[in-house]
């Protein structure tokens, strides 16, 4: 098969952020299928360039065509809309020189690009697979970010007609089941196909010496937030959470990543005196792992908004793959994963005093944090490997390319 993907946000198993799309695309190609890519240029977490006007081959099979956006996707609401209608223009043109496809797969949010893989799709008599990552436009009206009534009508009717319009709609939570219920969508149309992780890329016996060493962080316990520092990560809990625990001298915060909010949370931190908290820049991927054994446990917040307990976060997937405890401030479908597997503590979303009281918890009963952590990396063991996911969707591809 030959497989269109239209992903603005796009990013190399090199880059920092969500690469399960680079992965999925590695396993198509290696079973024997071609994937081209429709990308952006610019770096959803900074706004930075990130690719070339030129077409790469990543290797055999594995194609990328960067595509021009303007703007920075997310500085602004207004950039980031512009950054994604130009995208979905551009990539539109660039998809009609892609020849001989089986399959158009694209993925939500941002939903400007699943219109221009539905026109495309329509264009090329092909079928669509539309993958829902996040419930979009439903979480930016809840958030706030989205407020004109008309956009929201506009945004609310693309998303219905695109649920129609698909051929198969895939979730990676369980999480989405009953809003796509009630937003008409037949069941049998949609396939479930749960985040998960690359079991090979993490280790759970690293101690991550080299990174403690470089911070002065011999013999503290490492409470470690990795990934988007956005609106949606209501990391000032987590800063809240350090707030409470600045006397407990052996528990230290890192912070790793980039975003949108960061240069107000490191301002935030720096005018409460937090001496126990450390921003490190976002790493690649291929590093994260180092930086997961170099901590004690795993943090993971949202806002305490209902649609976030609906979401299966890739962070948390990731920590226990590394053998990490989670410390949990997200409610839903991931908080009863966690508490199932006995893999970490929950806490409620913005309680940053429980926050706290959980890690200082794990900080005492060491032990106890590696029990949880191992238990963690048997239930992705079983249950959340990204190979058997990536198998799945290679199904899902097969039985829409025949019918």
């Amino acid at each position: 098969m030959h497989i269109l993907l239209v992903h603005q946000l796009f990013l190399r198993g090199d880059e920092a952020g969500m690469t399960q799309h680079y992965e999925y695309a590695r396993h198509l190609v290696r079973a024997g299928h071609r994937v081209t890519v429709l990308s952006g240029r610019r770096s959803y977490l900074t706004g930075q360039p990130v690719a070339t006007a030129r077409r790469e081959m990543v290797e055999p099979g594995l194609e990328i065509i960067p595509c021009a956006q303007a703007g920075r996707v997310h500085r602004s609401f207004v950039w980031r809309t512009l950054g994604f209608l130009s995208f979905m223009l551009s990539a539109f043109a660039a998809g009609l020189r892609v020849r001989r496809v089986d399959v158009i797969w694209t993925t939500s949010p941002p939903l400007p690009q699943v219109c221009t893989a539905w026109a495309l799709a329509w264009l090329k008599r092909r079928p669509l697979v539309f993958e829902v990552r996040d419930l979009w436009p439903a979480v930016a009206v809840e958030m706030g970010v989205l407020r004109s009534r008309p956009l929201i009508a506009l945004a609310s009717a693309a998303e219905s007609f695109l649920y129609r319009a698909a051929q198969v709609v895939v979730v990676n939570s369980p999480g989405f089941l009953p809003y796509l219920a009630q937003r008409g969508v037949a069941l049998d149309k949609i396939e479930v196909v749960p985040n998960g992780v690359d079991l090979e890329a993490f280790h759970p016996q690293g101690s991550g010496g080299s990174l403690r060493a470089a911070h002065g962080l011999q013999g503290k316990f490492i409470a470690l937030y990795a990934g988007a520092h956005g609106m949606a990560n209501d990391l000032m809990t987590l800063l809240r959470a350090a707030e409470q625990l600045r006397q407990e001298s052996e528990i230290v915060f890192v912070l790793a990543g980039d975003g949108k909010e960061k240069p107000r949370l490191m301002a935030a931190a720096a005018e409460l005196g937090l001496s126990n908290v450390i921003f490190l820049p976002a790493v690649p991927k291929s590093e994260l792992a180092q930086v997961l054994a170099a901590s004690d446990c795993s943090v993971a917040v949202l806002k305490p908004i209902p649609l976030f307990a609906t979401v299966y976060p890739n962070k948390v997937f990731d920590a226990m793959a590394a053998g990490r405890p989670v410390v949990l401030a997200v409610a839903g479908v991931i908080r009863d994963l966690v508490e199932e597997a006995g893999a970490g503590l929950t806490v409620p979303p913005g309680d940053w005093t429980a926050l706290a009281e959980a890690v200082r918890v794990l900080a005492r009963d060491r032990e106890a944090a590696r029990r949880m952590g191992a238990r963690g990396r048997a239930c992705v063991e079983a249950g959340f490997d990204r190979r058997r996911s990536a198998e799945r969707l290679e199904q899902i591809f097969h039985s829409a390319a025949e019918r």
